[in-house]
Formats: structure tokens, sequence, C-alpha cells
């Protein structure tokens, strides 16, 4: 009988030892699923970013060529001072908002921009973040200049130099275009009516 004892601990210690090993196996399985599961969400959420960037830059190079075309009659046009410009346009009796809102950087979360100027005037926008952009190829026509960029401090939002597009500068040289040549007013936008 003391050895049919025996015989059923040691059993059960095996038995324990097992379902101890397995429970170990289990978590580090866990842990690794978890691990790739932010990975996923990580990337996801900065692919949001980056699609929000596009269209938050999109908005402040539109509110800043309707508001170098927005001119009331008799004044010249002028590229705005500011952001703060774009929200208030004072330059008529009743103020126009050619931006509805000082919009964040989307990557950074921070309400801070680079600006790109033409002497005292703003004449587009960039994000300040050094992270190295997830979408490297792919734009549409206007934006394949974004392609292969290092960072998104390089996908800049400007006013175009003659021609309507999207002009392209080394935001390091903020008011010199990437092509060396000296920046101009925008040419007038396609396809729209001044506000």
């Amino acid at each position: 009988m003391p050895e049919q004892r025996v015989i059923i601990r040691q059993r059960r210690q095996r038995a324990d030892g097992v379902v101890l090993l397995a429970l170990l196996l289990a978590l580090a399985l866990g842990g690794i699923a978890m691990m790739a599961a932010v990975d996923i969400s990580s990337l996801t959420r900065q692919r949001a970013n980056e699609q929000e960037l596009l269209f938050v830059g999109d908005q402040y190079r539109e509110a800043i060529r309707r508001y170098y075309f927005g001119a009331p009659p008799g004044t010249p046009r002028i590229l705005p001072a500011s952001i703060d410009d774009l929200l208030e346009d004072d330059r008529f009796p009743t103020p126009v908002h050619h931006l509805r809102r000082r919009y964040p950087d989307p990557v950074t979360a921070s309400p801070e921009w680079g600006e790109v100027r033409v002497g005292a005037r703003l004449s587009g926008i960039y994000s300040l973040s050094e992270k190295q952009p997830v979408k490297q190829q792919g734009f549409t026509p206007a934006y394949e200049p974004f392609s292969g960029k290092a960072t998104y401090r390089d996908w800049v939002f400007a006013v175009a130099a003659n021609t309507g597009a999207v002009t392209f500068v080394n935001p390091d040289s903020a008011s010199t275009p990437a092509s060396g040549a000296a920046p101009t007013v925008p040419s007038r936008p396609t396809n729209r009516t001044p506000p």
C-alpha cells in the first residue's frame, strides 16, 4: 500500500509540473501576441495621423490661397502675416474666415507648426516632427514630391509659385524653395472663385 501512495504522489507531481510548464508557455505566447498587437495598433495610428496631416496641410494651404486671392477690390494681393490672419481677415468690413480653426499638428499633437515665409509673410506650413513617415510612395500627383521623404518635417504645404500647384521647400531654409529659386506669389487657383 505505501508503494501505491508513493507512485500516485509522483504522478501528481509530474502532472503538476506539466501544467505549470504549459501555463508558462501560454503566458509567453500571449505576451508575444500582445506585443504584435501593440505594434500593429501603433502603425495604424501613425497611418491615420499621416492622412490627417495631409488633410490639415491642405486646409492651411487653401486658406493661404483664399486669403491671397480674396483681397478686397482696389487693394493689393498679399500673403497673410500669420495664421491669425487666416482665422480672421480684417481687410473687409465684416471679417472673413479663411480657416475655420487653428488645427494642431496631428503627428506631434502640438499647436505649433513650422512656417514657410516670403519676407515677413506666411506662404506655407510644415510639421515639426522628425519621425519617419510610413507612407513613402503612392501619393496623389499633387503630393508626389513627398515620396521617399525622410521625416514629416519634409512634407511642406505651401502656396504655389506661378502654377497653382503645391510648392515644395526645404524647411531648414524656410523661405527658399527647394529648387533654389526665389519664391513668388501664388497663381490664381483653378476651378475656384475668390471668397
